[in-house]
């Protein structure tokens, strides 16, 4: 089973502590939710998670090897990485762009196999793309481009996820259908799926754990249910909220 550490991250940028001594573990079968308010931190995180920059201070481990010890493709092939508003600026098939996120399995030029060409297939399907498959992705408007993106990330099965605001920019019931779906990857096929959500709504209703940051530290670590209440939310968004109803049913009422 999949298991990420993070020991003691710290990342400055300038005079800024943008990540302070951060820690925990985590492994298969989780999806965890990281929350917080702008500028926590929450981007930065994800990123050195997914070995994209190396911290000042402090280690991540994918099953007791750190990251910056793995080849890039071995990487590439363990760990899929969808950032912040994920953009193709090249006159692709919607099909063909998803395409590339089996590159780091295949062997060479060509081609997919039958067996990826089929789950290609299923994750356009999965998706809800499979009407725009032969459209140029250019053409996509934002939502559509966003559920593209996510197939690129999931097309490959990795067995580490890790993706930064990947509901951004869908509509209700395209964002729900997402996290659903990211839920879905870690408990039923045992994947390790860390993502940053701002709805609080979705994180309590659809994670298995929750990373709470403000100001580059984490402030609270567990399940949804015992994390977000009405005092984290406070200190997180200076809000005034209340959590109503039970664990996986619960939602947050905002008052102001």
């Amino acid at each position: 089973m999949t298991r990420l550490v993070a020991k003691g991250l710290a990342l400055r940028r300038g005079s800024r502590d943008i990540l302070r001594d951060i820690g925990f573990s985590a492994q298969g079968g989780e999806f965890i939710a990281v929350v917080g308010p702008n500028g926590a931190g929450k981007s930065t995180l994800l990123a050195a998670l997914a070995g994209l920059l190396q911290p000042d201070a402090g280690a991540v481990l994918l099953d007791d090897a750190p990251l910056a010890a793995l080849k890039p493709r071995e990487l590439a092939r363990r760990r899929a990485w969808l950032p912040q508003n994920a953009r193709c600026e090249w006159p692709l098939r919607v099909e063909r762009m998803v395409a590339l996120g089996l590159a780091p399995r295949l062997q060479g030029f060509g081609d997919v196999s039958v067996e990826d060409q089929a789950r290609l297939d299923a994750v356009l399907a999965d998706c809800d793309l499979a009407a725009q498959r032969d459209q140029i992705v250019t053409t996509l408007s934002g939502g559509e481009l966003a559920r593209a993106m996510l197939a690129r990330a999931l097309v490959a099965d990795p067995e580490l996820l890790i993706v930064d605001e990947p509901l951004a920019g869908l509509d209700p019931a395209h964002a729900w259908d997402a996290a659903r779906r990211l839920r879905a990857l870690a408990t039923e096929q045992g994947r390790l799926v860390i993502a940053s959500i701002h709805d609080i709504n979705i994180a309590l209703r659809r994670a298995t754990r929750v990373l709470a940051l403000r100001d580059g530290r984490l402030l609270a670590d567990g399940t949804p249910a015992t994390v977000l209440d009405a005092v984290l939310l406070q200190q997180l968004f200076g809000v005034v909220a209340e959590v109503r109803g039970t664990a996986g049913g619960g939602y947050v009422d905002f008052a102001c």
